[in-house]
């Protein structure tokens, strides 16, 4: 505050101008009476309740697509190690010796074997002379 000389008090004018300006910034729910606030406020709440229950509606969704692909997977897996058991049992010389039995295949007498020599034929590498893959 500013004194005069004559010591009489002179009106502050700043004040006044910073209060208008504060009310001009001021939002207007500031303004608003209370039933228009307890109204708007009603209505924000039930909007994030409905986000809320939103999201949380898509991550159970989500949630259930994991639960049913862990399962799938599950599945498959357990397809893939019988399928690799009967891959091992099928490919063991046991196996393999009963089913050409059964098919009428016999093995070949060694002593009726008969080899033949080419002459001049050179021997692939890495097989023996004379076998066969």
């Amino acid at each position: 505050m500013h004194y005069a000389s004559s010591g009489q008090k002179k009106a502050p004018t700043r004040p006044i101008v910073a209060l208008r300006r504060r009310r001009q910034l001021h939002p207007f729910f500031f303004q608003m009476g209370p039933v228009a606030l307890t109204i708007s406020c009603v209505l924000l709440i039930a909007l994030m309740a409905l986000l809320y229950l939103s999201q949380l509606s898509q991550a159970l969704n989500v949630n259930q697509q994991i639960q049913d692909y862990q399962a799938k997977q599950a599945i498959l897996q357990r397809q893939n190690q019988d399928l690799v058991n009967t891959l091992a049992q099928e490919q063991s010389p046991a196996y393999i010796a009963t089913h050409a039995q059964a098919q009428g295949l016999v093995p070949a007498d060694p002593k009726a074997v008969e080899v033949l020599e080419v002459p001049g034929l050179q021997s692939v590498p890495g097989q023996q002379s004379g076998a066969a893959p």
